[in-house]
């Protein structure tokens, strides 16, 4: 994208703060500040900001300051000292860029997650626009209109719509899948992929400026993915070996279509790849059961498919990225779902439940996916500690064997969208592990019931990760069970040092605590993460809770 000069706090991109102190005949500085977005990408932007003296005097420092809008975050800068308070940044000079000569200019610069511009700018106190601070911007968006389907595939459909207007600025939109938040778009065109062939679905858009109103949804539009994709054909099974079968010659575009019935044994997928058009699609109804009655035989150091080796998973998929799962169960098995380096797999409308650990684990770099509308109870019958409802990368303990990226497990980026996790998950219902970034946690149903306790798993959410948004989720305790708070940040240490447990944000989160949790948000950890502060939101709602909402400051 080519650079364009953006305006800051919405007045002229170019102004002028004379610095106080000096009377109007003497040589004084005037700092003009300007921000020029020098790079946008899916999910954030990049920024100079330049400073130049137009005065009659040199200056002997300065300070910017200002704030971003709700789901926008600084995650970086350079040539300058930051700090940062929930949605406010403050930026002084570095030891060698503070005078600034007449007529010359200096730069420092920034990287921002999320969309929002800047607003409320001062340089040295002073609001950029040279009055009165603007005011704040409560103002929605208009509706999007004309919201269209423009092509389909068996695995996605692209969507088209006429721009909304805003008194500020529109800065993007959100397409909703159902009630859900899919993909978010800087135009007016969008592709949702990780779709099942032959189903209709049915989306709304909605706008948002850079203070973070947004618009209400548009007129829903209803489009249905085709068949199938480049000839790839569906496969249907009744049987055990007919899906073994079915999985082991799986290729790009196909549909392999179970019927309903119990398939016993163990099921991997072991380098079946889709294609980003072209996904390989497993389905069945609610009554085809996979169950794995395993393990079996002699385990490797590390877990990789090997010949006599039955893992005991119920459905294991390892170096198949672009896969769909739709729609059946998956019960009475050692762990439920696992993803070992198959990104872009999505996961719609399952049932995983009675495990002995975790029912959905998104391991080995699994980056890039999604599990959506599915119900996940009764885990951790036997390895309570171990029993958590999704599980988003590895400890890194365990990075030996699962950290196949730069010695990370980097599965980044998945989204947790509109499930209902619990009752009687024994650990926690989301596991967000060290290592991983920029993940979505959003629209999920909690029922903290059960929760044992084992292991530290005593919250709904435990976010060790960097970078996540965790909002619009309802999470409920009820005895028996031990609770000690909704959600949690931990700030592990690790090698190579990572941000962990930093950079998060929670919004519209309603909490019932059920009189037994202190807090509905428990940052471990303040001055860890001053760099990348985690950021509670006052939309965040709680009841019977010990001790309140946070213990860390709240953000309007």
């Amino acid at each position: 994208m080519g650079t364009r000069a953006l305006a800051l706090a919405g007045v002229a991109a170019t102004v002028a703060a004379l610095l106080g102190g000096a009377s109007a005949q003497a040589a004084a500085p005037a700092l003009k500040a300007a921000v020029t977005q020098t790079s946008v990408w899916n999910g954030g932007y990049g920024a100079d900001v330049t400073i130049t003296n137009s005065g009659d005097a040199a200056s002997t420092s300065w300070t910017v300051e200002f704030d971003l809008p709700s789901g926008t975050a600084v995650t970086s800068s350079w040539s300058s000292v930051r700090t940062s308070t929930g949605q406010h940044h403050r930026f002084t000079n570095a030891s060698f860029n503070g005078a600034v000569k007449p007529g010359v200019s200096v730069k420092f610069g920034f990287n921002a997650s999320g969309g929002g511009l800047p607003v409320n700018c001062t340089i040295n106190g002073v609001p950029c626009g040279g009055g009165t601070t603007p005011p704040t911007d409560t103002q929605a968006p208009t509706v999007p209109a004309g919201l269209r389907s423009t092509g389909v595939t068996s695995g996605s459909v692209s969507l088209a719509w006429t721009a909304s207007a805003d008194d500020v600025g529109v800065t993007g939109y959100e397409v909703l899948l159902g009630n859900a938040v899919s993909t978010t778009a800087t135009g007016t065109t969008a592709t949702i992929s990780g779709l099942s062939p032959a189903t209709a679905y049915s989306f709304s858009v909605r706008a948002r400026d850079a203070a973070g109103n947004r618009s209400a949804a548009s007129t829903a539009v209803s489009a249905t993915t085709s068949p199938d994709s480049g000839g790839g054909g569906t496969v249907d099974v009744s049987t055990a070996a007919q899906l073994r079968a079915a999985l082991a010659a799986a290729g790009p575009g196909q549909t392999i279509r179970m019927a309903a019935g119990t398939y016993r044994g163990s099921f991997v997928v072991d380098g079946r790849a889709g294609t980003p058009s072209q996904p390989i699609t497993l389905s069945g109804p609610r009554d085809a059961v996979l169950v794995n009655d395993g393990p079996a035989g002699t385990a490797p150091s590390c877990p990789v498919p090997t010949a006599g080796w039955d893992s005991g998973y119920g459905l294991w998929l390892f170096g198949s990225p672009y896969w769909n799962l739709t729609g059946f169960t998956v019960q009475e098995s050692k762990k439920g779902i696992v993803l070992d380096n198959s990104h872009h797999t999505t996961i719609d409308a399952v049932s995983v439940h009675h495990l002995d650990e975790e029912a959905v684990h998104f391991r080995r770099s699994s980056s890039d996916g999604v599990i959506r509308n599915s119900t996940i109870t009764h885990t951790g019958l036997v390895q309570p500690g171990y029993g958590e409802g999704v599980y988003l990368g590895s400890a890194n303990s365990n990075w030996a064997c699962h950290g196949n990226t730069g010695g990370i497990d980097r599965s980044d980026r998945v989204q947790v969208l509109g499930n209902r996790i619990g009752p009687n998950v024994a650990a926690e219902a989301v596991d967000v592990k060290e290592g991983t970034y920029d993940g979505v946690i959003r629209g999920n149903t909690f029922d903290g019931q059960g929760i044992t306790g084992q292991n530290s798993a005593d919250s709904w959410v435990d976010v060790k990760g960097i970078g996540y948004l965790i909002e619009d989720n309802t999470g409920t305790f009820r005895s028996p069970g031990t609770f000690a708070n909704g959600y949690e940040t931990h700030n592990t240490s690790t090698t190579p040092a990572l941000p962990n447990g930093c950079g998060n944000t929670w919004r519209n989160n309603r909490s019932d605590l059920g009189g037994v949790g202190q807090y509905a948000i428990n940052i471990t950890s303040v001055s860890k993460c001053t760099a990348m502060p985690n950021v509670v939101h006052s939309s965040n709602t709680v009841t019977g809770a010990v001790k309140g909402l946070t213990n860390a400051p709240v953000t309007p």
